[in-house]
């Protein structure tokens, strides 16, 4: 296995993970919070896509599908095109509200598209070149796409998490 390789199968397998959060569920499901100061499966995969569509476009150059794509338009939320759902209120959070889990997994699957087709040509020496030198130390490609593909598992786990807690009657329900 190269590096090409492994990078796909690790987004690969958050994809699979987005579409078996979310399918068969109602936009009422989707947008269920087990507390108070919890995220909904809708939020979750939203966000989740929102930060990987706007860190790899930022490593390619490209225009985020989010607006190249209508995908903010289709959504219709109630924030900026430019927001990823980073530091979301609960109200916020509430505001993430989603009828299809189609609509998700559709926005998903063409952020993967565009992920896998960047990753899968990369090399163990293009892991080194700087991306960010906002940071101290400068955020080499290697790091931020590790720091991509651990929050979206992260947050694919919570989504898959809060669906079983819908699905068995778990937690208490709020939105």
């Amino acid at each position: 296995m190269d590096l090409g390789e492994l990078l796909v199968d690790s987004f690969n397998r958050i994809r699979e993970g987005v579409h078996g959060a979310v399918e068969g569920l109602s936009g009422e499901q989707l947008a269920e919070r087990p507390g108070p100061e919890a995220n909904s499966i809708g939020w979750l995969v939203w966000h989740l896509t929102r930060i990987q569509d706007d860190h790899l476009a930022d490593l390619t150059g490209r225009e985020q599908a989010w607006t190249a794509q209508g995908w903010a338009k289709r959504f219709g939320l109630p924030f900026d095109e430019a927001d990823t759902g980073y530091g979301h209120t609960p109200t916020e959070v509430d505001g993430v509200r989603v009828e299809s889990p189609e609509l998700l997994t559709g926005y998903h699957d063409a952020v993967h598209e565009q992920s896998v087709a960047f990753v899968s040509g990369l090399g163990l020496d293009d892991l080194d070149r700087i991306v960010d030198e906002r940071w101290d130390p400068p955020v080499s490609l290697g790091v931020r796409l590790v720091s991509v593909i651990n929050d979206d598992q992260q947050h694919v786990g919570q989504a898959a998490y809060v669906r079983g807690l819908i699905e068995t009657g778990g937690g208490e329900p709020v939105g």
